[in-house]
């Protein structure tokens, strides 16, 4: 039997070689097959070089023929194993290509956000916007759509990203919307500004802003004005210097402690000195003697406590003679300070005699209102002279020469009564004095053109306040050094500054604000030889000093842990400052500190 093999017949066999690696059964053909086809391809090659002979060894070639049909059985075999390994290797294909296609579907989506993202953020360089510059609305809605809080927000990384203090979110978001609005063209990659409407519902969160919501925006705002800051304009080496060398001998030497007293540079440096500790109850009033040496106060406890300030201990302790909270003491002008006045919540005006030796001799009443007296005031020139207001409407002019007080007047307007909480006697003009009470108004009067009945001289209020729309009531009246401007500070609103001098103009010339003044009656006063700094007391339990000209904060203490601070007392010669509060105890202020201060936390108070 010829068994010839031609080329075709190899080819055959090594694609039937191919076809059998799909099945994990056909390994064993596999590899025989492979093996005969290299056989024969060998054996074959060897029969066509001798000298064209056909096929001169055929036992060969029957031999591989043999072993192949030996080791795959049959050819039907061979296709039958075929078929079912190709249809596994079909099945394996299918899910491996649909798993390709969905892989490929979500890299096309992450890629597209990509873009996005990328062609917002790269379109322009994001410039940072104060948000001071955009009006309430745009702030209130971009900030909603976003998902901005007006406190804080986060970023992307889920870290907190305060919008008030860099403004970078916010700023995307404008950055977005001005993208949106300057391109016209409907590109897949552009942002449609009527889609970015209609999913933040811009539209119907600009009608729906309301007045909570600008009450909300309050942690903005900040109570320093646009103006430049004060500046330095007295610098103590060059002075120490000038006075050392004699420069300055043709002025006298009280000239250099009032430009230091009245510098920027002192105010700068108040630091906490003492505390001192004596009360039992909240510390209402202070009140320096005319020398500065001693220091009263005044308490919830009923007491009264003299104090030699610069050791700092107690000197005298004594029972004021009140049955309520004492809301005033003060030294009368006489020799050796062995005189107190005080008034109180029970309505009572006394005067405690004091011993050389340390000793309270004794109490007695002067006066008495029909409600609480809140403060005092001395007439300097007539040291025998006090006045006192009550929340009576009352004003008594008391000689303690005399054996009954006499009734000054009685504050009203139209007819209705104005309970009275501060009164203060011009520094200059002994016959005038200014009251403040609860209505907008400050009013000055003159003891020379009065009666029980009279009108005041002269009426102060800030004009947007005239109307009497907006409640708040004066708790706090001072003049200046000279007696040429009035400070008044005004509950649930801020301080303001009067100028007498101007007499067609009884608005404000300058509101200082930042300070908060709503649970108590608090005080307010003028600091510096000349008056050239205000200090006020808050709710926040800080206390603030503003320039009087610039209306800038420049100095602010933790005046008190439980969170008021109600009275300040200037020492009458020295850049010394006595506070106190809802703490029991009395604080001391002097200008030893080596570091000016820092107003960075200024806004989070």
């Amino acid at each position: 039997m010829n068994h010839e093999i031609s080329n075709g017949d190899l080819k055959e066999l090594e694609n039937e070689s191919v076809k059998g690696k799909a099945g994990n059964h056909s390994a064993s053909v596999t590899c025989t097959s492979t093996t005969v086809c290299k056989s024969v391809k060998k054996n074959n090659n060897a029969i066509e070089h001798k000298d064209g002979d056909k096929i001169d060894n055929q036992n060969d070639v029957n031999k591989a023929i043999d072993l192949l049909r030996d080791e795959a059985g049959s050819v039907d075999q061979m296709k039958e194993l075929h078929s079912c390994a190709g249809n596994n290797l079909e099945e394996s294909n299918d899910d491996k290509e649909e798993d390709r296609n969905q892989s490929s579907q979500v890299k096309i989506d992450n890629q597209k956000q990509k873009t996005e993202v990328t062609k917002i953020q790269t379109h322009k360089e994001p410039r940072i916007v104060d948000p001071e510059e955009l009006d309430h609305n745009t702030y209130v809605d971009v900030s909603r759509e976003e998902g901005i809080t007006e406190d804080s927000t986060e970023d992307e990384t889920g870290a907190p990203n305060n919008l008030v203090g860099d403004g970078r979110k916010l700023n995307d978001v404008v950055e977005r919307r001005s993208c949106s609005v300057g391109e016209n063209n409907n590109t897949s990659d552009e942002i449609n500004l009527d889609s970015v409407i209609q999913d933040g519902n811009l539209s119907r969160e600009i009608t729906n802003v309301q007045t909570s919501e600008v009450a909300d925006t309050d942690h903005r705002y900040d109570p320093t004005p646009k103006g430049p800051r004060p500046r330095h304009t007295w610098f103590m080496c060059q002075e120490v210097a000038k006075r050392q060398f004699g420069v300055s001998n043709h002025q006298p030497s009280c000239i250099f402690e009032l430009h230091c007293s009245g510098s920027l540079h002192t105010v700068e440096r108040l630091e906490l000195m003492y505390r001192m500790k004596s009360h039992d109850g909240c510390v209402n009033s202070l009140h320096f003697n005319s020398t500065g040496t001693r220091l009263a106060s005044g308490s919830d406890d009923h007491h009264v406590v003299i104090w030699d300030w610069t050791v700092p201990k107690p000197v005298l302790i004594y029972h004021s003679g009140h049955r309520s909270n004492v809301f005033q003491a003060k030294f009368m002008p006489l020799h050796g300070d062995t005189y107190m006045v005080s008034s109180a919540r029970d309505g009572q005006v006394r005067l405690a005699e004091l011993s050389v030796t340390g000793i309270c001799k004794g109490t007695r009443k002067l006066a008495q209102h029909k409600g609480a007296a809140h403060k005092l005031s001395l007439e300097l020139d007539s040291p025998h002279t006090v006045l006192s207001c009550g929340e009576d409407a009352l004003v008594y002019e008391i000689d303690l020469r005399k054996e009954k007080p006499h009734k000054l007047l009685i504050c009203k307007e139209n007819d209705r009564k104005i309970a009275l909480y501060s009164i203060c006697t011009s520094p200059c003009n002994n016959f005038e004095f200014a009251l403040g009470g609860k209505d907008q108004y400050v009013r000055i009067y003159d003891k020379r053109k009065i009666s029980e009945e009279s009108e005041p001289v002269t009426k102060l209020c800030p004009q947007y306040l005239v109307s009497g729309d907006v409640r708040v009531h004066v708790t706090s009246v001072v003049y200046n050094y000279n007696g040429s401007e009035i400070l008044a500070s005004y509950n649930d609103d801020d301080i303001f500054l009067f100028d007498l001098r101007r007499h067609n103009n009884r608005d404000y010339i300058h509101r200082y604000q930042g300070h908060r003044n709503n649970q108590t009656v608090k005080a307010v006063s003028f600091f510096g030889p000349k008056s050239e700094y205000i200090v006020s007391g808050s709710d926040c339990g800080y206390i603030y000093i503003w320039d009087k000209e610039t209306e800038h904060i420049v100095q602010y203490l933790p005046g008190d842990e439980v969170g008021v601070v109600n009275c300040l007392e200037n020492h009458p010669s020295y850049p010394i400052l006595a506070t106190s509060g809802l703490d029991k105890d009395v604080k001391v202020w002097i200008p030893s500190c080596s570091d000016p201060p820092d107003l960075s936390g200024l806004k989070g108070v």
